[in-house]
């Protein structure tokens, strides 16, 4: 099977290469490898010597037979793909330059503007293509686009219209912008008709909210978009998002990437730090703080995620509303924190059992799948002598330590440690059929139930797993932890959300033992039940989360909604009750000192809540599938100016531009490799399954290499025809 599928591909190069004639480049030694290979990579493409070792892996493990009930087109499924530098001089195959991004966090609110710079460096006008991540939390709220001395300023509006809207001015000849949402966390930038020279600055500008762990506050803005594994899914939007040129992991990325951070805050800050990056930090006075990257730490900035932690006076985070009141009737918003109770004494916890799931496929290979085992390690090591436990290692294919749990005895611990340490990274990334093997094990109705998976995060089945734990939420709670320096944060932060758990994120091997300390922590300490969270003085309505769940030890509940003035003389509180394992819990936290007039931070308020309704909604949708909540979530889009799944920024200049649209190309902004993820994340083809040998990865590696090349031969005969 794997013979014929490199035949047929070096069949189809052979062909295109038999009707067009290679451009001359210069000569250059090529390893033995078959003719038409040799031939195709001499056709003006570059391939690192890395790729050269790829393409050489001809004979290995044949692969499952394509299933007859394999969607259409599963062959060619959107994956994303090593990207070659174009052999046509006259375009930019590289016209994004630079990103800047300027943070300002007030208080617990982080206002951010992200600015990229895309320049024409090429003698011909371009399209330029750009995927890129952002934070799951954010209400991105504004787009503006910079063309010489004109200001454009974007419209929200509905999906398909803003789409419409860009086509029209591109094909126009108009320069024009785009920006679009595929995931919560994943963006799309499309700009249109840059000319020979041009230099367009595109800034989006997004709210969020910082939340606190173990008495520290945390700032994170994700930098790149980690390679994802996209099964065939039908439908007009499925993954084609997905098929993204990648640069190979030992080269660094061309563009320019900056971050400055200034932090105001109403108590004194100590401790910052950044566990990504090398910083240079100035202390204006103890509530003042202003961040630059260090000179040292620019090189290959981008390929991971910015992280900021720091931490305020005092030993615990400190509970408050801030209240916010519109002007001229507009209306009101709050956001309350509560700090959790203290934990109690763990001889009261009931018994426990914990399955760990552990991706072990391709993109894990390396620094995530050692450091995903340092974790374990420390998490498996860590059990109580009367818990029980299990261990599911998953990948295309899947396999438990024991049919059921295990006591967690020293035998067993280094049993499931052994099974840990002989598994290497390959294959795809098949996280439902692993989590459907996990719920379906009984549970035992006297036994508390936590399942901790443990991956980066690089699949494209977001929502199909949300409503997986969802439905399965009785049978246990859920605890994610993301590994690598850049974790798809959707996946990890909703399926702990699906799962009333916690997600963890560790982007360094060092950090594993901190997190699975506060991993034991949390789960050792009881949980605040039965919350109630009663305004009093004040009438409350579109609150959210609509539920108020469970509290885990030093974590705070954090609640959006509106308010206005209520009826009566008693006092306006907002007071938080509920059960711990010794008693009854009550809070009372005055409103008046909160009243705010400050209509900057009453703007973020109303995006904030508004985001975060979204996301509730979006959770809905996902459960009851269809689109079930398109309208609501739209209307909220529109209504407040924000980014979502159903509506898209659109900017267009007026100045005709462009007198030749037709015969412009669109240009694919490479991404890096995230830092610590090797080249075996990276794939070409349907692969069903099993197996998950390590050569595995090769093969995929020299399908993708082929596929891509046929892409470009392909690329080139219509750039040549439209010419």
């Amino acid at each position: 099977m794997v013979r014929d599928a490199l035949a047929l591909l070096a069949q189809q190069i052979g062909e295109r290469l038999a009707a067009e004639p290679a451009p001359a480049v210069a000569a250059s030694p090529l390893p033995e490898m078959p003719g038409t290979l040799k031939k195709c990579l001499s056709a003006g493409c570059y391939v690192t010597s890395s790729c050269f070792m790829a393409l050489a892996v001809l004979f290995a493990p044949s692969s499952q037979a394509r299933p007859a009930d394999a969607p259409d087109g599963a062959d060619r499924v959107a994956s994303p793909y090593f990207y070659l530098p174009d052999s046509d001089a006259a375009l930019d195959a590289l016209p994004l330059k630079s990103t800047d991004v300027e943070v300002r966090i007030a208080g617990v609110i982080a206002e951010v503007k992200v600015t990229q710079v895309y320049k024409n460096e090429g003698a011909r006008p371009i399209e330029a293509k750009y995927v890129f991540p952002g934070s799951t939390r954010a209400a991105v709220h504004a787009l503006e686009v910079r063309l010489a001395d004109r200001l454009i300023e974007a419209r929200i509006r509905e999906k398909a219209r803003a789409k419409q809207e860009y086509e029209q001015a591109k094909s126009a000849g108009n320069t024009a912008a785009l920006l679009e949402q595929h995931r919560p966390n994943v963006f799309q930038m499309n700009v249109a008709n840059i000319m020979p020279g041009d230099e367009v600055r595109v800034a989006l500008h997004y709210t969020e909210s910082l939340r606190a762990e173990d008495g520290r506050y945390r700032f994170v803005f994700p930098a790149v978009v980690g390679p994802r594994y996209a099964p065939p899914r039908p439908g007009p939007d499925g993954n084609g998002w997905a098929a993204q040129p990648t640069l190979p992991a030992t080269v660094d990325s061309a563009a320019r990437f900056d971050i400055r951070l200034r932090l105001d805050t109403p108590i004194s800050i100590k401790d910052i730090a950044s566990s990504s990056h090398g910083i240079e930090l100035r202390r204006p006075d103890g509530r003042r703080a202003e961040i630059d990257l260090a000179a040292s730490a620019r090189q290959a900035a981008g390929n991971r995620d910015f992280i900021l932690d720091y931490r305020l006076a005092g030993d615990a985070v400190e509970s408050g509303v801030m209240l916010m009141r519109g002007r001229d009737g507009a209306e009101n918003f709050f956001l309350a924190m509560v700090e959790p109770p203290r934990a109690a004494p763990a001889r009261v916890i009931v018994p426990r059992d914990y399955t760990f799931v552990l991706d072990t496929s391709g993109s894990m290979h390396g620094f995530a799948l050692d450091t995903a085992k340092t974790l374990l390690r420390e998490l498996i090591g860590g059990l109580r002598p009367g818990d029980t436990f299990n261990v599911l290692l998953f990948a295309g294919s899947s396999e438990f330590l024991r049919a059921q749990s295990v006591p967690a005895t020293k035998e067993n611990i280094e049993r499931a440690l052994q099974l840990i340490d002989r598994r290497a990274g390959g294959g795809g990334t098949e996280l439902i059929p692993a989590l459907r093997r996990v719920y379906a094990q009984e549970k035992p109705a006297d036994v508390s139930r936590s399942i901790v998976v443990i991956t980066d995060g690089y699949v494209t089945v977001e929502s199909e797993a949300f409503k997986l734990v969802r439905d399965n939420l009785g049978q246990a709670n859920l605890f994610a932890f993301g590994i690598g320096a850049s974790v798809n944060r959707l996946l990890i932060e909703g399926l702990a959300r699906a799962g009333m758990g916690e997600p963890f994120v560790i982007t360094d091997p060092e950090e594993a033992p901190a997190q699975a300390a506060r991993f034991r922590r949390m789960i050792a300490s009881p949980v605040l039940t039965s919350v109630r969270a009663n305004f009093e003085g004040v009438e409350t309505w579109d609150v959210v989360p609509q539920a108020v769940p469970d509290v885990l030890a030093e974590r705070p509940v954090v609640l959006f909604g509106k308010w206005r003035d209520g009826k009566g003389e008693g006092p306006k509180q907002l007071v938080v009750e509920g059960r711990r394992a010794d008693g009854d819990y009550r809070q009372a936290l005055p409103l008046l000192e909160a009243l705010g007039e400050n209509t900057e931070r009453f703007a973020a308020l109303r995006r904030l809540w508004a985001r975060q309704r979204i996301a509730d909604l979006s959770d809905q949708e996902n459960l009851m599938g269809d689109g079930a909540q398109r309208e609501a979530i739209t209307a909220l889009g529109l209504e407040y100016s924000l980014l979502t799944q159903y509506t898209s920024f659109v900017a267009v200049d007026e100045h005709l531009r462009n007198p030749h649209p037709a015969s412009t190309p669109t240009i694919e902004q490479p991404l890096p490799m995230p830092r610590g993820v090797s080249n075996l994340a990276v794939s070409g083809t349907y692969v069903p399954g099993t197996p998950e040998p390590k050569t595995m990865g090769a093969l995929l590696v020299t399908l993708s290499m082929l596929a891509m090349v046929a892409r470009r031969l392909s690329r080139q005969r219509r750039r040549h025809f439209t010419l």
